[in-house]
């Protein structure tokens, strides 16, 4: 796995996967799951710097 996520795009990764726990934890409703798990998927791009889905696409961000 390379690293194909910029220091920016792992921050707002990040930032956004703290946002969504906040509400996957706010209630126990189903949609509560799928913030969670999205949450997760964030948070670990954001830890590893790596993206399938730019992988996938040929995308990078990293300068």
């Amino acid at each position: 796995m390379t690293v194909n996520e910029s220091t920016t795009d792992r921050v707002i990764r990040f930032i956004l996967a703290l946002v969504l726990f906040y509400f996957a934890f706010q209630s126990a409703s189903p949609w509560n799951w799928i913030l969670g798990i999205v949450g997760v998927v964030l948070l670990f791009t954001a830890v590893t710097g790596f993206c399938a889905l730019y992988k996938a696409l040929g995308i990078s961000t990293k300068k």
